[in-house]
């Protein structure tokens, strides 16, 4: 299992010159997507976009791994009700301040962000 797991590995892209072009979105590649100048507008061409669609696929898939009773190991619980343009600028600043997720999958680096923010709070079961 794990001569698997490390082959699989030598496979994911590395490089950042062309991020996207196998579907592979790296923090550096989704950092400047979700990248706005000062007056607000978007850095890239349609990157806002991208990076809001790149944002909600993350939670939606953290949301199905939950309905189907998979354990995320950092489990966020982000309100249906905050603007998706409030969580790209909570991504951007997180992958702003975090450059050890530049050359990695960016979706890891979304849940991180997004934790910050939406943890989910453990219940505590009562002691009987």
């Amino acid at each position: 299992m794990i001569p698997a797991m490390a082959g699989m590995l030598f496979f994911l892209p590395s490089a950042r010159a062309n991020d996207s072009a196998s579907g592979f979105f790296s923090g550096y590649y989704l950092r400047d997507l979700c990248a706005s100048d000062e007056k607000g507008h978007e850095k890239v061409k349609g990157g806002h976009t991208a990076c809001q669609s790149y944002i909600a696929g993350v939670i939606d898939y953290h949301k199905l791994l939950k309905s189907l009773n998979g354990a995320p190991a950092i489990d966020i619980c982000v309100p249906n009700t905050v603007p998706m343009r409030d969580l790209q600028v909570m991504v951007y600043a997180y992958l702003a301040k975090n450059a050890q997720h530049s050359d990695f999958v960016a979706a890891p680096a979304v849940t991180l962000a997004l934790y910050d923010y939406f943890p989910c709070k453990v219940s505590k079961k009562r002691k009987r």
